[in-house]
């Protein structure tokens, strides 16, 4: 499109004192923070392509094409004009333009498509994609993650991993056969239960035919139902089981079972059709043995745990980024407001909070990438905790714009509506901290490893090893879970900065382990804020 050129001398004064946009700037090789996190993580080979997806970005044009995607928000078409049912979503064309770059740059293929280091790239990847937009970041990452809860039935995944694996966006509706890839979708929770699937009604019924079932009852989210297919629970003769829902099938009709009842009107996330559906009799494949539900989809939910932390994570890169860049290119009393003490104290805290939550994100990839016990505590964690942390770092982040940041034509009112998602989605902060609970007392291997993980980080910041000789694991309990939490995350955060040699290790540790009050830029700890500030801008 083109730009438009403003006009600077109005007949009753001149603009000026105002920022230029955040826009046409790399995202990954402007960001020093991102380039050291995946090359310590193990992925500097992909640094060409990450700085060619950055850019891309980071333009002016796919800048623009999430503001139109959350200004243009999608439509359900439940009928066609002869009273046909059709159950149709659609979608303004930006949002198909950053559909076609996530998936074709790898978002969703590249972890299974034997890259090296895969989950590290994708989640770079994520990184880059969701600063434009946020909200088509869910259904790539469902894609993204199905893949592990599919191979519970090497004959379901015979036929749709390829589908995955191939990179390929075709929004086009029609059978997954003729289509040059997939997404996928999922479907778990009923108006009754929400994170307690086993409250479930749903019902699944043999049709004699292989695995394949008929399913009766309610979800009430179906996050993005113009999905191919959808994984989903229900209650079988053996237990709750997991199905694969497709929504044609192989036959080339549609499943007529699989309705869209509504789309659900969101604070956040409006470029992403999340809807209420029912199962009319819908035709689904079994995915794992029957009774085996929840395990077979906690494969899928790991790893959109995973998407979380990083999703979080970039959204607080992008408030810091604005805020960083707002205060570098205005001035107030005589001086930029960077350059005054107490802004630059906001600043520094602000960008020393989004680093860490990088940098614990991205050694969570590496994790992933070299099946290390770690991952397994490292991943409630990671999730808790930044998921928490990203509402407040962009509500600091909008402050520090002035009433520019409060403005709907700026990028800070759709960060912040953004921004408390991840924390509700794949388990609100309870179900986390007890699923850490259940981890700390059942799986002996993963506890080792963390212990391991945040010991290899001794011996360097007195402070950082003051904190983790007062965190007793043994007085866990359902009532201080939140605490033992949050004070592991903060020691792993720690672990990572120090382990990577991060310039703003010391800080963090002063910062976090030290004496402060509540808000950010609150502390007296001696640390430099104009270099944090330096290595944080972004540009």
């Amino acid at each position: 499109m083109t730009a438009i050129r403003p006009i600077d001398r109005l007949d009753t004064h001149e603009v000026f004192n105002q920022p230029p946009p955040l826009e046409d700037v790399n995202l990954f090789t402007g960001d020093r923070a991102l380039v050291e996190a995946v090359a310590k993580a193990g992925g500097a080979a992909h640094a060409g392509r990450l700085a060619a997806l950055g850019a891309r970005c980071g333009s002016a044009e796919v800048i623009d094409w999430g503001v139109e995607a959350n200004r243009n928000v999608p439509v359900l078409d439940t009928f066609d004009r002869y009273g046909r049912r059709v159950d149709e979503v659609r979608f303004h064309p930006a949002y198909h333009e950053l559909m076609r770059l996530g998936l074709e740059s790898g978002f969703a293929s590249v972890a299974w498509d034997g890259t090296g280091a895969g989950h590290l790239a994708h989640a770079a990847i994520l990184y880059l994609t969701g600063q434009a937009d946020s909200g088509t970041s869910c259904p790539m990452t469902m894609t993204y993650a199905a893949v592990p809860a599919l191979a519970a039935t090497p004959e379901v995944a015979a036929t749709w991993v390829p589908r995955i694996t191939a990179g390929r966006y075709d929004p086009a509706a029609r059978p997954a056969a003729e289509k040059a890839g997939v997404t996928i979708g999922m479907a778990m929770t009923e108006k009754q239960g929400g994170s307690d699937v086993r409250a479930n009604t749903t019902r699944a019924e043999p049709t004699g035919e292989g695995h394949w079932y008929r399913l009766t009852g309610h979800k009430w989210f179906c996050s993005a139902p113009m999905c191919d297919a959808f994984l989903t629970l229900a209650y079988a003769e053996g237990g709750l089981t997991c199905f694969l829902v497709p929504r044609w099938l192989p036959d080339g009709e549609r499943n007529a079972g699989f309705r869209v009842m509504r789309l659900k009107d969101k604070m956040g996330d409006r470029s992403n059709a999340s809807s209420e559906i029912e199962y009319h009799g819908a035709l689904a494949e079994r995915l794992g043995p029957e009774g085996r539900g929840v395990a077979t989809i906690i494969q899928m939910v790991q790893h959109t745990r995973l998407d979380c932390v990083i999703g979080s994570a970039q959204q607080m890169r992008g408030a810091v980024a604005q805020a960083l860049w707002h205060t570098a290119h205005r001035s107030a009393f005589q001086r930029r407001l960077i350059d005054q003490p107490a802004m630059a104290a906001v600043l520094a805290d602000l960008a020393v909070e989004s680093e860490a939550a990088a940098m614990l994100g991205f050694r969570l990839a590496q994790a992933f990438d070299e099946d290390d016990a770690v991952a397994r505590l490292l991943t409630p964690l990671a999730k808790y905790w930044v998921c928490k942390r990203t509402p407040g770092v962009v509500n600091e982040a909008m402050e520090c714009l002035g009433g520019a940041g409060y403005i709907e034509t700026g990028p800070m009112p759709r960060l912040f509506r953004q921004s408390p998602l991840n924390a509700i989605w794949e388990g609100s902060g309870n179900v986390i901290a007890l699923d850490l609970l259940r981890a700390l007392a059942r799986e002996p291997e993963g506890v080792e490893a963390l212990r391991d993980f945040l010991a290899g980080a001794r011996g360097r910041i007195g402070a950082y090893d003051a904190w983790l000789d007062a965190i007793d694991l043994r007085s866990a309990n359902e009532a201080n879970a939140r605490l033992l939490v949050e004070r592991l995350a903060l020691a792993a955060q720690a672990a990572v900065l120090i382990g990577w040699d991060s310039p703003i290790a010391e800080a963090f540790c002063a910062l976090r382990f030290g004496q402060r009050g509540s808000a950010y830029g609150a502390y007296d700890a001696a640390i430099d804020p104009r270099a944090i500030i330096a290595r944080a801008s972004p540009g």
